[in-house]
């Protein structure tokens, strides 16, 4: 179990974190999500301990986390860096050998974790010969082959396709079941809300959010309807306290003032009988992250 206790930073007159409070217990995953410059790359250097906080602690298992415990760490930096003469096998060995996993163990398991993330290579090809998009994966490889107990990833999905991103979800899962704490951070708002058991938002190293995924979103209210009815757009609109309609496919998207306002919608679209589609829900993650953020929907 990580725990994060009161950690700040400043650099010169800028508040890069401040008190900031967490914790990740065993088999959990945590987002961590913020707009650039938010303090996300900072929380993760200071847990590491690449950079000393100014108050603070960081906690794992209930000790102090020092340097004596960086073999059970795997981390991916936003930095990505791979040495591109090596092989592929040649470059996983030697990242995995420095987190205390024994050469023979890392080849034995290098064929299966190639196959997991569909690299499209192999062992005995250099780095330089492969894809941005498969040197992306070996070092994702490099990171996860060790089986750390707390995995840290900074911007994972940065530049992965849909595909590749559902490999690197089922990686992380893997890892999750076997009891890994992990956090990552991303501005994929889709990722995070299909992993993640906890989410924390900064805002100009401010924590604005902090809490079970799901429960901060229900926090919001369920002030979205999706509807298929006979109604118009102009009809769905002029119902006291819907906000916006907005058209999709064969059916409108509303935004409410209040979740009561739902019955009202409900009632006037079933007034005449059966109607094809009402689901009423909270903002999706992407909104109350740009609510939060400031950032405009439009």
């Amino acid at each position: 179990m990580l725990q994060v206790k009161n950690l700040n930073k400043s650099f010169g007159q800028m508040q890069a974190v401040s008190n900031e409070s967490f914790t990740v217990n065993d088999g959990e995953i945590l987002g961590l999500i913020g707009q650039n410059g938010a303090g996300k790359t900072t929380t993760f250097r200071m847990i590491l301990g690449l950079l000393k906080p100014d108050a603070g602690s960081v906690f794992w298992n209930g000790h102090p986390f020092t340097r004596k415990d960086q073999d059970i760490v795997g981390f991916l930096p936003e930095e990505r860096g791979l040495y591109l003469k090596m092989t592929v096998e040649e470059q996983v060995v030697y990242f995995a050998e420095l987190r205390g996993q024994k050469p023979a163990v890392t080849k034995q398991k290098l064929d299966d974790w190639m196959q997991r993330f569909a690299v499209k290579g192999k062992r005995t090809d250099k780095i330089k010969d492969l894809s941005k998009g498969n040197q992306q994966k070996v070092q994702l490889i490099a990171t996860l082959i060790h089986e750390p107990k707390l995995v840290i990833l900074d911007e994972p999905f940065s530049s992965l396709d849909p595909v590749n991103a559902s490999l690197l979800e089922d990686g992380i899962e893997r890892l999750k079941s076997q009891g890994s704490a992990i956090i990552f951070s991303s501005h994929d708002m889709g990722n995070v809300e299909k992993i993640s058991d906890k989410l924390l938002m900064l805002r100009q190293g401010e924590t604005v959010l902090n809490g079970v995924t799901n429960e901060i979103r229900e926090s919001f209210g369920d002030t979205r309807i999706f509807i298929q009815s006979p109604l118009t757009a102009e009809e769905l609109l002029a119902i006291d306290g819907v906000l916006s309609v907005k058209k999709y496919q064969n059916g409108f998207e509303l935004k409410l003032a209040n979740p009561e306002v739902g019955k009202a919608v409900f009632a006037a679209a079933t007034k005449d009988g059966y109607i094809r589609e009402f689901s009423q829900q909270p903002p999706t993650l992407d909104e109350i992250f740009r609510m939060k953020a400031g950032v405009s929907h439009e």
